[in-house]
């Protein structure tokens, strides 16, 4: 389904999780392109799989981000 979002009119980017939950965000440039992927033939197909198959339960959250904040400290050694 990323590859087929990517081709979408609007379609800005996303971040995924997977650990004991999983969680992706998709981040598109305004409510009309998102109602055009929620409306994609293919996507509401994998949809209703998901719905029957795969899940057990699942959320939908529509947020605007006002703003964003990074802080990435090059000293600290991770390893």
């Amino acid at each position: 389904m990323l590859e087929l979002a990517q081709k979408q009119d609007g379609f800005l980017g996303f971040e995924s999780a997977r650990e004991d939950v999983g969680i992706t965000v998709s981040y598109w440039r305004d409510m009309d392109a998102i109602k055009s992927w929620r409306e994609h033939a293919d996507y509401s197909v994998a949809r209703e799989k998901g719905r029957k198959e795969w899940y057990k339960s699942f959320k939908t959250r529509i947020a605007k981000v006002e703003r964003e904040y990074e802080f990435e400290n090059l000293q600290v050694d991770r390893s």
